[in-house]
């Protein structure tokens, strides 16, 4: 049951996503930035607790260097779209033949139909990510994933049913 929920909410999401593609690329973008501005933050802290100067000092600079970096990504989305496109090509390709691989271990029966086709459309939108590179911009980010959500929404969703069909018998 949990599952189903899951995908459920995976569906609106990528249905969100897909309606409103700038919103989540730029959104996207600034969460990447904040998260590696605080990331280095973090860092900088526990350069205070290091066990030597030697290492104190390497952790600050390591920490500093996050927190420029985040402040890069925040103040000029161009590289953050760029980065974040490559990265989820990679993902998207990697997944889908994890998806793949995997639907033809559970066989038709199970759902594997649906996994070897959301292995198919991860292949594909991670390739159309990597063909358009770098003239994708934020919004093909956001409609992607969006894409990516609702099929892996859908799996959920045919895999939490089949789950309730298999518990009754």
């Amino acid at each position: 049951m949990k599952i189903t929920i899951l995908g459920m909410i995976c569906i609106i999401l990528g249905i969100l996503a897909m309606i409103m593609p700038g919103m989540v690329g730029l959104s996207i973008m600034m969460v990447l930035g904040v998260l590696v501005l605080i990331g280095g933050i973090v860092r900088i802290f526990w350069a205070f607790q290091a066990e030597s100067l030697a290492r104190g000092i390497f952790k600050f600079v390591i920490g500093g260097l996050t927190v420029i970096c985040g402040i890069i990504l925040i103040g000029n989305p161009a590289i953050t779209s760029g980065l974040l496109t490559i990265l989820l090509a990679l993902y998207f390709i990697l997944d889908g033949i994890s998806e793949i691989v995997t639907g033809f271990q559970n066989g038709p029966g199970t759902g594997g139909i649906w996994l070897l086709f959301g292995g198919i459309v991860s292949i594909g939108l991670g390739l159309i990510m990597w063909v358009k590179f770098p003239f994708s911009s934020s919004w093909v980010l956001g409609i992607l994933l969006g894409i990516k959500l609702f099929m892996a929404g859908l799996i959920m969703v045919t895999a939490g049913s089949v789950v309730r069909s298999i518990a009754k018998e």
